[in-house]
């Protein structure tokens, strides 16, 4: 008989989505990857419009472990990837202490190491999976865009946020619904600041410790960036969860205050986003979930400690679980 290639759907297109598609399409698997979103990247995400561009998710990523030191030099060496050595202050209590932290940006954009792994997966953007069931043939996905699809799956990989997967997995697998439903997210307010001048304030970032800030960043300070001049705020996780379901134009309102506080000039355009699952309020104990008797996994920074390593590793981390118990050629 011929070999039949695992079929495994990955639900979010984020880093531990792909990482965890990429290392099971290339072990042989076949892998269809379902994003909500207009492009991959996940938190890694920038804005873009005519003329500027801002990254307002994750600012950048640090290394730790060796195997993601080795991916991040394939970034390197693709051009998607480069060192961002900024110049950082400490505002509101405490000094910038001296910083031997290498902080790595994607070039020319945060997304750009998720839109490489991205190019070897059949991705598809603006496809919200709202919905799967199991069939005596396997998994099939319904999305709100398209209704119930016709494709059956082997397994199914969630790589969402915990309150995400919960609302998937709730019909069909309460107890792991209600684990990851446990998984506290925190909430972030960004606000991405165009200006027609460069504003240098004697740093390209600074981490705030009092009042509602607890980021600013110059975005235009990081390499191969282009266009206007931008700076993003990031807002606390306890101010942003007091001010979640808070019109946009008084947030504006309020972190344009602070900023100004800081010396921040007024800026000719500003744009607001609200993350409501931007990180994991603690780590759980295990790095990817996988479940054999359903075939189903669950990866993401939620489940290793919400850094853009994480992310990766969890994926990677699953990927191994998926292969050590369903090789992908049988």
């Amino acid at each position: 008989m011929p070999e039949t290639r695992l079929n495994v759907a990955v639900i979010g297109a984020g880093l531990a989505g792909l990482s965890c598609g990429r290392h099971l399409q290339n072990a042989g698997c076949r892998i269809t990857v379902f994003e909500k979103a207009r492009g991959p990247g996940g938190r890694m995400s920038t804005r873009r419009a005519d003329g500027w561009q801002c990254d307002h998710g994750a600012q950048y990523f640090t290394v730790r472990d060796s195997a993601f030191r080795e991916e991040v030099a394939r970034w390197e060496a693709a051009g998607v990837a480069a060192p961002w050595e900024p110049k950082l202050a400490v505002i509101g209590g405490g000094k910038a202490e001296p910083d031997s932290v290498v902080r790595f940006v994607g070039v020319p954009r945060m997304s750009a190491p998720a839109a490489w792994l991205a190019g070897g997966l059949a991705v598809h953007s603006g496809v919200t999976i709202d919905d799967m069931r199991h069939e005596a043939e396997g998994w099939r996905l319904r999305s709100k865009e398209l209704g119930l699809h016709a494709e059956r799956y082997d397994a199914v990989v969630l790589a969402v946020p915990a309150p995400q997967a919960a609302v998937l997995l709730e019909p069909l697998l309460p107890l792991t619904a209600m684990q990851s439903n446990a998984v506290a997210m925190l909430p972030s307010w960004t606000l991405m600041l165009r200006f027609a001048q460069p504003y240098k304030p004697g740093y390209d970032a600074a981490f705030i410790n009092d009042g509602p800030l607890r980021w600013i960043a110059r975005d235009s300070s990081k390499p191969g960036r282009a266009g206007s001049e931008v700076w993003v705020l990031q807002a606390s996780a306890e101010w942003s969860a007091a001010h979640i379901e808070d019109d946009e134009t008084l947030v504006k309102v309020l972190l344009l205050d602070a900023f100004a506080k800081l010396g921040g000039p007024a800026p000719e355009g500003v744009t607001a986003h609200r993350w409501r699952y931007a990180k994991a309020g603690a780590a759980s104990s295990r790095q990817a979930v996988w479940l054999p008797a359903v075939q189903v996994g669950l990866c993401g920074d939620w489940l290793g400690g919400g850094r853009v390593e994480d992310a990766w590793l969890s994926g990677l981390a699953l990927a191994a679980k998926v292969l050590a118990r369903t090789p992908c050629l049988p």
